[in-house]
């Protein structure tokens, strides 16, 4: 892994220490960092009533809104999972993350063990965005 994703990365297995995942048993941290160096955690949150569920890059990335940053300010993200393969957003978080984010900021994703860097372009080519409503 880039050097200058390690601690980002780290910050993510931090904040995957406060996944809520009684169901799955499935735990999955974020961290966002922004340009200024600000970061934004995010951990799986899960609900009885599945659709309540909230994935943990998702919380990262409404922070990070929450806190007046938008995707220009948004340096990279990083996800990660204690499974077996690397940590992989699900098709509610691509959809978010292709609105949310910048075309080509890096994403990160590993279990710890593998890893890759990627993008929103690369994870959802296809997409549905603002200019499918205009």
């Amino acid at each position: 892994m880039e050097e200058k994703y390690r601690e980002l990365v780290k910050e993510a297995f931090e904040a995957m220490d406060n996944a809520y995942a009684p169901y799955s048993n499935y735990h999955v941290g974020a961290c966002i960092k922004c340009k200024d160096g600000k970061t934004f955690k995010g951990a799986n949150i899960e609900n009885a009533s599945f659709g309540a569920t909230n994935c943990a890059e998702r919380t990262a990335v409404f922070a990070a809104y929450a806190n007046g940053y938008r995707k220009k300010d948004i340096e990279a993200l990083a996800i990660v999972s204690d499974g077996k393969r690397i940590a992989a957003p699900c098709g509610i978080c691509r959809q978010v993350l292709c609105e949310l984010l910048e075309q080509e900021t890096p994403i990160i994703l590993t279990n710890g063990i593998d890893e890759t860097v990627t993008n929103i372009r690369e994870l959802l080519p296809f997409q549905f965005n603002e200019e499918d409503l205009q």
